[in-house]
């Protein structure tokens, strides 16, 4: 079902041969249509690779929509139609709008990965369609517990958008590493604060996260779009 040849150095994690034969038996004997292709599923992790990750954003799982889960959390396909509403995406491009002056027009974020910011979700890599949330019992969070154990020998940002990132992500120390906690990014919740964590909406991660870099003697990541776009 999954062609592992691309994962590069995270391959060697355990749970790919430990853990992703069983979910992929889940999967097969699926009825429903399994979001995103399989081609897809582990995009996040074939597009940065370990020693490459300097921002790390957890996302919760695919979107449940056909055509608009691409294996990288948040992101969205350029040609998939657009809703009338605002969402979740919408939100982060108004943040990095308010942030850095940044005004992205397409919705595919598949450049941040290339420049290092893993985008990963923590709580599956499949959905069902029509059905958030739906896979999210079958194992899927033991490849983030593993993903992040394996990042945890050097220092890197983490932007950790909602209750699930901040679950997922609670052993990072954020004395060895930019750990930022907010809100996460949806209509619901993108102004909440918490007594751990602050509302999304001005949170200014980005130039936050690239003041650290600097901090640490790292280039800054260029968050607009690709030149020619």
């Amino acid at each position: 079902m999954f062609d592992l040849s691309r994962l590069g150095a995270w391959r060697d994690l355990a749970f790919f041969d430990a853990d992703l034969p069983a979910i992929a038996a889940k999967l097969a004997s699926e009825d429903r249509t399994i979001l995103p292709p399989a081609a897809q599923v582990f995009g996040a992790l074939e597009r940065t690779q370990p020693d490459d990750v300097r921002v790390v954003i957890l996302g919760q799982d695919p979107y449940p929509q056909v055509g608009k889960a691409d294996g990288i959390a948040f992101s969205i396909p350029d040609t998939y139609p657009r809703p009338n509403r605002r969402d979740s995406l919408d939100n982060i491009r108004g943040e990095l709008h308010a942030d850095l002056g940044i005004l992205r027009r397409g919705t595919s974020l598949h450049d941040w990965p290339d420049k290092g910011v893993l985008m990963l979700n923590c709580l599956a890599l499949t959905v069902p369609e029509g059905k958030a949330g739906g896979h999210r019992s079958l194992g899927w969070k033991t490849l983030t517990g593993q993903v992040l154990a394996r990042l945890a020998g050097h220092p890197r940002a983490y932007l950790l958008w909602g209750a699930d990132a901040h679950k997922a992500a609670a052993e990072v120390d954020p004395a060895q590493n930019f750990k930022l906690q907010s809100s996460h990014p949806s209509p619901l919740g993108w102004k909440k604060t918490g007594t751990h964590f602050e509302a999304f909406h001005g949170s200014k991660p980005f130039s936050r996260s690239n003041a650290w870099l600097r901090s640490m003697g790292h280039e800054a990541i260029n968050w607009d779009e690709p030149e020619g776009l």
